[in-house]
């Protein structure tokens, strides 16, 4: 019994000075749920229909969670203005249950006046332009996200996209000068994110941005590029830049994007422009965006992902929504969104996608409620 007493207490004045440095923390427990009660229809190939049958226009109802997330955050100072910070967030399937530890934007790093360097798994600057034209009162998310062309949002980097969350990263951003801020993020495709074959080739990821805020102006550009990130022979690279301005009544938005593809025999090409509006209505917001994926150019026959080459292999996106707050941390929205596709394009929503046949229409009715904690 004694030899447990002292063990016990040898425990206690170990753990002390643990739980002393614990208490100097700031930490906080921070989350959300968002779901969303919807209605999409399109035209789909027949399951188990004779091959060359006719597709059929499905109508789902069905409930979705959109980046609904759990997570801990903090920070501790170092002295000298020097801090230590860190987060861990995790996705949460609250329309099913389920989820993924440390499955969203995850990092440990130092903050001081020279600006943040954090190491970890989070979204890259490429992706902070879509806040600049998005249809931020709805959180850019659910099939209601304005990143259903830009940046191939649905696709994973080895199909072409330019909207992931990339792992094994570092990431540095500019203390704040004036309204500018510039962000330079590095991504190793090493073991645990990637294929045998990528990190063979030594594949990586660089995504930079040059943000500024201002008064009633936001702009920002961003330069991504994939180096054998697709296939050995792939440097694929993506450019965007957006803006808005706030007139008070309405706040217009817009994007430019080009998306550039090493292909067998050269480069296959697509542009992208769309233009929204946000606007105070009653007790909510309004917001409305149309967005344009031209055709894809280059060599004959290639694609990426959804963006193929040749005429009528683009599309446009088209939303309206209404976003009213119940309280500081809950809020209510309501929208209606199609994907409308040329003949030989078959895009779809970026998240929770519903895949559609050639030259078919992805359409969605939302109605969703969000509750912050």
């Amino acid at each position: 019994m004694n030899k447990k007493l002292v063990a016990v207490a040898v425990a206690g004045l170990l753990a002390a000075p643990l739980a002393a440095q614990a208490q100097t923390a700031n930490v906080t427990l921070y989350g959300r749920l968002n779901l969303t009660l919807e209605a999409v229809n399109g035209q789909q190939t027949q399951v188990e229909a004779p091959v060359g049958s006719a597709p059929v226009n499905r109508t789902v109802y069905r409930v979705s969670s959109n980046s609904s997330r759990l997570g801990v955050k903090g920070s501790e100072s170092l002295g000298g203005g020097l801090s230590a910070i860190f987060q861990i967030e995790s996705s949460i399937n609250g329309d099913s249950g389920g989820g993924t530890l440390a499955g969203r934007d995850t990092f440990v790093g130092l903050q001081g006046t020279w600006g943040t360097f954090k190491i970890g798994n989070y979204l890259a600057p490429y992706d902070d332009i879509h806040p600049i034209f998005g249809n931020v009162p709805t959180l850019l998310t659910s099939v209601l996200s304005t990143a259903a062309l830009w940046a191939q949002g649905s696709q994973s980097k080895n199909n072409g996209g330019f909207d992931a969350r990339l792992g094994n990263s570092i990431r540095y951003d500019s203390p704040n000068m004036k309204g500018f801020v510039g962000s330079l993020q590095v991504a190793a495709m090493d073991q645990s994110n990637s294929t045998i074959a990528q990190q063979q080739r030594h594949a990586y990821v660089l995504s930079t941005g040059a943000f500024y805020r201002n008064g009633p102006f936001q702009g920002g550009i961003a330069y991504e590029m994939n180096e054998k990130v697709r296939c050995l022979e792939c440097n694929d690279w993506a450019f965007s830049a957006a803006a808005n301005w706030n007139f008070g009544v309405v706040k217009i938005g817009g994007v430019y994007e080009r998306l550039d593809y090493d292909v067998t025999g050269g480069s296959l090409t697509r542009n992208f422009w769309g233009i929204s509006a946000t606007a105070p209505i009653g007790p909510g917001e309004m917001y409305a965006f149309y967005g344009d994926a031209g055709d894809g150019s280059g060599p004959k026959g290639t694609s990426v992902g959804q963006v193929n080459q040749g005429d009528s292999t683009g599309a446009a996106q088209w939303e309206i929504t209404y976003t009213y707050a119940l309280s500081k941390r809950t809020l209510a929205y309501t929208g209606f969104v199609q994907t409308r596709n040329d003949k030989n394009a078959a895009y779809n929503f970026n998240i929770n996608p519903y895949q559609v046949v050639n030259g078919a229409n992805a359409n969605g009715f939302v109605v969703g409620l969000v509750h912050f904690f």
